[in-house]
């Protein structure tokens, strides 16, 4: 009979819990940078001005067909190869970045792409009879996107940007592959150094779980919560 040792997943407990706050962290802070490129992305898609649309559906449309491991290795291994071959070395040093903001930075790409096409949604189901009422009030076009537009927006868009924080903590572990030690990488460490591999894959798996169904429960909870008048 198999005996499944639980002791000493206890005993790293720590080391776990490190890992998973990590992985919090890092999706947290892609997802605050991933709505700034969304919300802009979004806006330049419905311009009228060309020169802002085309780019904009480019980077959609290029982003979203790629997987986001290619993004992750190509900014952690291809940039800096052209960066310190291309730029000064000062530059290159800035330009660089170590495992955790670059899953940062590819989080915040990635994900940006996709709440473009939420964000793009949730403006073009705002009435145009918002933005014609803020404008004979004589608000210019910026101040009718921001006290018109982006709340009645966000309230449309919240349930897509909760499922998109979900799945971009859960993205997190792609970060193992570039030695970010979150969850994912913790446990693959720790099932290398004990061979305890259904006691530690169990547990990392449990800590996705609840935290994920922890997540969609305040999430559900705060969209319940706000409320806009329209």
């Amino acid at each position: 009979m198999l005996d499944l040792n639980w002791d000493v997943i206890w005993r790293h407990r720590e080391e776990f819990l490190q890992g998973l706050a990590l992985g919090l962290k890092i999706a947290v802070i892609g997802l605050a940078v991933a709505c700034a490129i969304g919300l802009l992305a979004a806006f330049a898609r419905t311009s009228r001005h060309r020169w802002l649309s085309v780019p904009a559906a480019a980077y959609v449309e290029f982003v979203r067909n790629l997987p986001l491991l290619l993004i992750l290795f190509f900014l952690y291994f291809g940039l800096p190869m052209w960066a310190y071959a291309s730029l000064p070395r000062g530059l290159a040093d800035i330009v660089v970045l170590d495992g955790e903001n670059t899953t940062i930075a590819g989080l915040a790409v990635y994900g940006g792409a996709y709440l473009a096409e939420v964000f793009r949604a949730g403006i073009l189901s705002v009435s145009r009879g918002f933005g014609e009422a803020g404008r004979s009030l004589g608000l210019s076009a910026l101040q009718v996107a921001r006290y018109v537009t982006l709340p009645i927006m966000f309230r449309t868009v919240l349930p897509s940007l909760s499922n998109t924080f979900i799945s971009l903590f859960k993205d997190t572990s792609l970060a193992m592959a570039i030695a970010v030690p979150e969850l994912t990488f913790v446990t693959r460490k720790f099932v290398t150094d004990t061979f305890q591999y259904i006691q530690a894959w169990t547990a990392a798996g449990l800590l996705y779980l609840v935290t994920t169904y922890v997540l969609a429960a305040l999430l559900r909870f705060l969209e319940r919560r706000i409320r806009w008048t329209v």
